[in-house]
Order: C-alpha cells, then structure tokens, then sequence
C-alpha cells in the first residue's frame, strides 16, 4: 500500500492510538466511567469510504457497540480498559499508549490547544 491510501491508514491508526492514550489519561483525573472502544475496523463510514474506497461494514456494528459500552453492565466496571470490538474482547491497546511520555506529551499538546 503507498501513496493517499497509505496516509490515510496511518492518520486514521494514530487518531485512535491518540484517543486511546488520552482516555486513558483522562480516567486517572477524572472519575465518571471511561473507556476505550474500537468500534471495529472498517466500518462503512464516509470516511472510511473515501478514505479506502470500500463499502466497508455496517456502520451500526459500530452503534450497537457503543450503545452496549454505554448502558450495558458488561462495561459498568471497564473504566480505563480498552474494548476491541475486532476482537470482541477487553484486551490490550496499542502498546505506544503505555508510553509515559508519549501520553504527557500528548496531554501538553491538548491543553495547549484548548488554552
């Protein structure tokens, strides 16, 4: 894969290690109930239709998850985790989003945008 396509893959990868790793801080500071949700890869998005030029899967894989995430007792004591709905498991992020620097950095950056 090269060229627009492989931008696109890239960009869309760090955009969710980005919330992840931001979630994942924010739990430490804040104490509603947070968690990290791939909705699932591929889902038929506009932007995943432009971005990937495919139909991709039913957007609503990606609702019914959130939805679930939401207001289901499966997630009521998930704070802080991170659910794969690829997977369809609670397992392990990225591993950049254990990276102390990475998320303080990452949390410099957001404060310094939101200032």
């Amino acid at each position: 894969m090269t060229g627009p396509r492989l931008r696109e893959t890239i960009v869309d990868a760090e955009s969710k290690l980005a919330l992840t790793m931001w979630t994942m801080e924010l739990v430490k500071e804040i104490s509603p109930m947070m968690v990290t949700v791939n909705p699932k890869s591929l889902l038929g998005s506009k932007m995943g239709k432009t971005a990937f030029g495919m139909d991709g899967h039913d957007i609503s894989i990606g609702a019914d998850i959130l939805c679930r995430a939401a207001l289901s007792e499966e997630f009521a004591d998930a704070s802080g985790m991170y659910y794969d709905n690829d997977a369809e498991a609670f397992g392990d992020p990225h591993p950049g989003a254990y990276d102390e620097d990475k998320c303080q950095a990452l949390m410099r950056k957001l404060d310094e945008i939101i200032a």
